[in-house]
């Protein structure tokens, strides 16, 4: 983990340098504070292109981003088997990264407001449950043979099977402003697969719970961040996430010192301490207009923060 930390400072600074050749500067967020979606161009790529001619509209507000985690699982069945028991803690990734209260100038309410602009696509959301691969890649097969999608890339579930690496890719999680709390959102993603593995090889499995009650701390993630609660199924009542996170770390905790990734993963403390980005980014704009400013000014204020924390730790690296 140290390792890669050093890897990602420097692909930022590299970034950073070259958009300050241009007078620019890199935020890492999964939304710009006052962007608006219909001024803005997207790659001009043969895929793209047929994605905006498919969906339209829906497709042409996708001006956000978001932070994907590939975890290394060389066993198909198994990795069914993970993703089926992994979406139950994906709310509680999201929670840790949310980086999108802002939307096209306004202050959504949301702490993850990018999760609402990605949704209406199809084949989005939580995945389906399969009892196998073989069900899995039939699945698949129906929808090319109808001619809906080319391949499994057009899956853009929040957590789904790679098509082109043997890995499981968790794609729920907004952009982390801090590369520390990029690194923590990683490092806690690696150590619950290997919970679950762990748990596999003592013949246990974590409960699968039905969608619709996922889906609920699903929006609870999006909407109340670290500051919320989540449902404790188990319990049957909502319990602040700061006292879920600390069930977690405990649950993750051999894991994380085989991975080598203790301090990375205990970051998360910090992140619920202090913060996520969106947290910063909405005390950054409420202190501007406590201070007098009009709103465009405070989401001025709010993009110099996002472009102070994303470069901030570089040369620490």
């Amino acid at each position: 983990m140290r390792a890669a930390r050093a890897e990602l400072a420097e692909l930022r600074r590299a970034v950073a340098e070259v958009a300050d050749r241009h007078g620019l500067a890199p935020i890492a967020a999964s939304t710009h504070p006052f962007a608006r979606w219909e001024k803005q161009d997207f790659v001009a790529k043969d895929r793209y292109r047929a994605i905006a001619r498919d969906l339209q509209a829906v497709a042409r507000r996708l001006v956000i981003c978001g932070m994907h985690v590939h975890v290394g699982i060389d066993d198909d069945e198994l990795r069914i088997d993970l993703m089926n028991q992994m979406a139950y803690f994906l709310p509680h990734i999201l929670t840790l990264s949310t980086s999108s209260p802002f939307w096209g100038g306004e202050e959504t309410g949301l702490k993850s407001y990018r999760l609402t602009v990605w949704d209406p696509l199809p084949r989005t959301g939580l995945p389906d449950l399969y009892q196998s691969y073989g069900e899995y890649q039939r699945m698949i097969a129906q929808l090319v043979n109808a001619g809906v999608i080319e391949d499994a890339t057009k899956l853009w579930w929040d957590l789904r099977p790679s098509a082109r690496f043997p890995t499981l890719e968790m794609r729920i999680s907004d952009v982390c402003t801090r590369l520390d709390d990029a690194i923590t959102v990683a490092a806690l993603t690696q150590c619950i697969f290997s919970m679950l593995y762990r748990l596999r090889g003592m013949n246990q499995r974590w409960r699968i719970y039905p969608r619709i009650l996922v889906n609920e701390n699903r929006w609870r993630a999006q909407r109340y961040g670290v500051e919320g609660e989540l449902v404790d199924f188990g319990r049957g009542a909502l319990v602040p996430y700061a006292e879920l996170l600390d069930e977690l770390l405990a649950l993750v905790r051999e894991d994380a010192e085989r991975l080598d990734c203790v301090a990375e993963v205990e970051h998360a403390r910090e992140i619920v301490a202090h913060g996520t980005s969106a947290d910063r980014q909405l005390r950054a704009f409420h202190a501007a207009r406590a201070a007098g400013a009009e709103a465009p000014e405070a989401l001025r204020a709010v993009v110099d923060l996002l472009i102070a924390d994303t470069v901030a730790d570089l040369d620490d690296a």
